[in-house]
């Protein structure tokens, strides 16, 4: 009879030895699983701001492309007055030119802003509000774009009128 309690007892030894490895296996694999995620969601969020920094880079092009051919335009507005009645118009493209320079200094200040909002929310330690900075920098861009569009809209509407009484001119 003791011959078969000394199987099970070394069985049972044995299962008790390798319990403990295996618990230990068990929580590190956790471990190594939760390390993974962390490091997967910085890697989003990293491959996110750099999406963040080209998308603005790009608009930050077509602004400056907009603005130069705005800024363009009203120079050549400025070079067809010829006549005395042209000097009325002067005050008018003055304005425009004002709003225009405005408008290049203010996307100056956002561009650099922005910039500094990403430096901020690449340097957060935090995923959750790293997650959270990102998608309120992705609204507060759409809401700068459509602002900045307006606004260059509205210049425009000032050089197309400005251009029509020029050429409406006697």
């Amino acid at each position: 009879m003791k011959h078969l309690h000394l199987p099970a007892a070394i069985l049972l030894t044995f299962l008790m030895a390798i319990q403990l490895p295996l618990g230990a296996i068990a929580n590190a694999a956790t471990d190594q699983t939760e390390e993974i995620r962390r490091e997967q969601t910085e890697s989003r969020q990293k491959d996110q701001i750099k999406e963040l920094r080209e998308g603005e880079q790009i608009q930050n092009l077509k602004r400056e492309q907009q603005l130069n051919q705005t800024q363009r335009q009203l120079d050549q507005l400025k070079q067809n007055r010829t006549a005395e009645p042209q000097l009325q118009k002067q005050p008018q493209l003055n304005q425009t030119q004002q709003e225009l320079d405005k408008l290049k200094n203010d996307q100056q200040i956002e561009r650099i802003q922005k910039e500094l909002q990403l430096d901020r929310i690449q340097r957060e330690q935090n995923p959750a509000r790293r997650q959270e900075q990102i998608r309120d920098l992705q609204r507060q861009q759409q809401m700068d774009l459509l602002r900045d569009q307006l606004r260059k809209n509205q210049i425009q509407q000032d050089l197309d009128r400005l251009r029509n009484q020029q050429l409406n001119q006697p």
